[in-house]
């Protein structure tokens, strides 16, 4: 269990610390605008993800809070 709390909480802060530098996801969409029997018309978007600083201090907060019980622990 020590283990699994470890490796979990370097991953979460390893999520934190890559949405503190990059916090924008941007990603392709594809909308279909008409569809005329066998034909169908796409459009392709790209959109993008702006991730919360509330989601990122809790990456960070929870990840360093499972790394110290996850080495504390015994």
């Amino acid at each position: 269990m020590r283990r699994v709390a470890l490796l979990f909480g370097v991953l979460c802060f390893l999520a934190g610390i890559l949405f503190l530098v990059h916090p924008d996801i941007t990603y392709q969409k594809r909308d279909e605008v008409a569809k005329i029997g066998p034909i169908t018309a796409t459009v392709e978007k790209r959109e993008t993800a702006k991730i919360p600083v509330a989601a990122t201090a809790t990456l960070l907060i929870a990840g360093l809070l499972l790394i110290v019980l996850g080495a504390r622990s015994k």
